[in-house]
């Protein structure tokens, strides 16, 4: 909270000022740790992990700060950083739980030792201070613990799993979703990721440059799936994650000055240039604007000045891959004056492309939509039949939705209405749930 009488209570009123931070009520002291939590648990998780060198004993001192910020804050008021208070109060409540179990383990006992000398001492690190130099590494902590993360030493699918667990908090459900895979075999990779890091006793730290290009695609696959959720949240009561996609921007821009590759720059354009339609893709209620009618004059013209130039300068290095190929395919929409003045034979263009590059059948699906768009609803409804008829997307919304638009607009009202359902009983979100409602509705 803002330290003085600046802050106000929840009836208008400043709270008191005591040695400069506001001293809240009980209630407002909850929402004050709650608003905290929302925005920054994971860099305080990761900062966390970095000091303590253990996910399970980061994680329960996380509790265990939150947990000492409901006693204090409402006694003593809201301190002017929360977020170095809660890691000093995560590591002091680590170093106490390693005390006491020290007297029966040895290693333990050391690990307590260290972890004090690590941080100077108590005495030393006050609670709500963490010292110049950590405050500073705070705010690359989030990127470091990707790439502990994201080491060789672990599987490829693990990497990705346990990251974006770990540090973006996304559910094991929502993970799940984004890979096609079941909620319990993802959680099987993320307890043996953490075992592996544990036992191979791998660094938190961002690698040298010489290493940094073998780290490089799984890093990047991170940061792309976490920009999906944040851009259309797997469920919940709006259609974005706006701190999520930030937070991915963010680490995207980290990434470029670390290593500016073009894949690197290409990921970084396709996030601004979706993050650009941000405020056009949703009415004041929150309920979904499809991008044919979304208003144009809302698009960010900077963001998207800012994802043309980098998808330019990537294309020219003739080294570009995936995320450059669907960066150039954004930028089209993005420089589209409107729907009708797409240039759809380029983007099929650039899908088919992208299909011999990265086969998925997510791409074909992509590639299907804009053939519709260039020839007609007819001809992509082949497309998505035949992808339908693998299987692989049987449990994937979108494809059933892009079947029911499809069959709509041919005149298959039938098959249109059964595909809208299907599409519905796999959705969670709840604008998506009211649009496709509304769509069978329109059925009749």
């Amino acid at each position: 909270m803002i330290e003085g009488t600046t802050e106000t209570g929840g009836a208008g009123e400043p709270f008191p000022a005591v040695n400069g931070a506001a001293v809240p009520n009980a209630r407002q002291a909850r929402e004050a740790a709650d608003a905290v939590y929302r925005t920054d648990s994971r860099h305080i998780l990761a900062t966390l992990i970095r000091l303590l060198g253990d996910f399970d004993l980061a994680e329960e001192a996380l509790s265990e700060a939150f947990t000492a910020a409901m006693q204090k804050w409402p006694r003593d008021g809201v301190p002017s950083n929360p977020r170095a208070w809660l890691v000093s109060a995560g590591r002091f409540k680590a170093i106490d739980a390693l005390r006491r179990r020290a007297r029966f383990d040895a290693s333990v006992a050391r690990l307590a030792q260290e972890l004090e000398q690590k941080g100077g001492g108590e005495m030393a690190l006050p609670e709500g201070s963490l010292g110049p130099a950590a405050t500073d590494a705070v705010e690359d902590d989030r990127l470091r613990l990707i790439f502990a993360c994201c080491h060789p030493a672990l599987p490829p699918d693990a990497q990705v799993a346990l990251t974006l667990r770990e540090v973006c908090g996304l559910t094991t459900e929502e993970i799940a979703r984004a890979y096609l895979a079941t909620a319990s075999s993802l959680a099987q990779r993320i307890v043996r990721a953490k075992a592996r890091i544990r036992e191979a006793r791998i660094p938190y730290e961002v690698p040298p440059l010489d290493e940094l290009p073998k780290r490089l695609d799984a890093v990047l696959r991170v940061i792309y799936l976490v920009f999906n959720e944040g851009y259309s949240a797997t469920s919940g009561a709006w259609v974005t994650r706006q701190a999520l996609s930030e937070e991915a921007i963010r680490m995207g821009r980290l990434l470029v000055e670390l290593l500016p590759e073009p894949e690197a720059m290409g990921l970084l354009a396709l996030m601004v240039l979706h993050e650009s339609r941000r405020a056009a893709r949703t009415t004041p209620e929150g309920e979904i604007v499809l991008l044919s009618d979304q208003d144009r004059s809302r698009w960010d013209r900077s963001l998207i000045r800012e994802g043309v130039t980098l998808v330019e300068q990537a294309l020219a290095s003739r080294r570009f891959g995936p995320y450059c190929l669907q960066a150039a395919i954004a930028a089209l929409h993005a420089e589209a004056p409107s729907a009708e003045q797409t240039d759809w034979e380029q983007i099929v263009g650039l899908y088919d492309v992208l299909a011999r590059m990265e086969p998925s059948p997510v791409i074909d699906l992509n590639r299907a939509v804009a053939v519709a768009m260039r020839n007609g609803p007819a001809a992509g409804l082949v497309l998505v039949e035949e992808i339908l008829a693998r299987g692989v997307l049987f449990d994937y919304q979108f494809a059933h939705s892009v079947l029911a638009d499809l069959c709509r607009r041919v005149g298959r009202k039938d098959e249109a209405r059964a595909a809208y359902e299907r599409a519905l009983a796999l959705t969670r979100q709840e604008p998506e749930q009211r649009f496709l409602r509304r769509r069978l509705a329109e059925l009749g």
